[in-house]
């Protein structure tokens, strides 16, 4: 079961439900956390009836139905509701996932949404990502040279060179994966978790970086990278069929032939 960040002492309680309109025929609840610090009061669940048949198909749809028509107090994140931006990342029937790209029919039962697993909570399923984001900052994700830049031309790269970024350039930066991990949710503050270090590495391989030595001298920490056990969640959840787990290992190998 996630484990998520809530105020000390607190428990979820069962709050509202509210029933879907008369003579509707398709109809799925969708049990919603809902927070909101202003008031102090404990975090609950509230349970919206939705006609499916005036709903669109994905979770998120349901979501905005129930803003909409029903609740707008419910605060989530979206943007793209293309599977592009990350924004409405959350956890949906216990697993991380984007509410744009996860299907209702894909769901038995209740739909259950919360935010990500083990995050601080800023109001109903909007988690805090200021640390999330200030250790995908710290790894300076940008091309970093030393020589000069060609006078008449890009830093040009071989398909090969290219291709050595496939399956690294496309994290969204959604969360799923850090906020699956449980290293990341016991050591947050120091292990920089499986999105900030798959960005590490898609650096490291970049043909056209010649901060390889500096990015690794950064990462040469019992912490930083040396949490990571492998469990393998954040390739799991990941909506872009991405393997955090294996740049990892990547970054530690390097690590162990500078030695050698």
């Amino acid at each position: 079961m996630a484990k998520f960040t809530l105020p000390a002492n607190s428990v979820v309680k069962t709050g509202l439900k509210y029933e879907a309109a008369d003579g509707a025929k398709r109809v799925r609840n969708v049990v919603v956390y809902r927070y909101d610090p202003d008031t102090g009061e404990n975090p609950r669940t509230d349970t919206y009836a939705i006609d499916l048949d005036k709903c669109g198909p994905m979770v998120l749809d349901a979501l905005i139905t129930i803003k909409n028509e029903v609740d707008a107090g419910l605060t989530f994140r979206r943007s793209c509701r293309e599977g592009i931006c990350g924004s409405c990342a959350m956890n949906i029937d216990g697993g991380n996932t984007l509410a744009c790209t996860k299907a209702i029919d894909d769901i038995k039962g209740d739909i259950r949404v919360y935010p990500l697993p083990h995050m601080p909570v800023v109001k109903d399923l909007v988690p805090d990502l200021t640390n999330f984001y200030a250790q995908h900052a710290s790894i300076e994700p940008w091309i970093k040279t030393s020589t000069a830049t060609p006078p008449d031309r890009e830093r040009l790269q071989s398909k090969e060179e290219r291709g050595r970024l496939d399956g690294l350039y496309e994290c969204i930066m959604c969360a799923c994966c850090s906020t699956s991990c449980p290293s990341y949710w016991w050591n947050s503050d120091r292990y920089l978790g499986p999105a900030t270090l798959l960005a590490a590495y898609r650096w490291v391989a970049d043909s056209r970086d010649e901060a390889t030595g500096e990015r690794l001298d950064e990462l040469e920490d019992p912490f930083k990278l040396y949490r990571c056990h492998t469990i393998m969640n954040c390739a799991q959840v990941c909506p872009k069929s991405l393997n955090p787990a294996k740049a990892i290992a990547e970054l530690k190998k390097l690590l162990v032939l500078r030695r050698g």
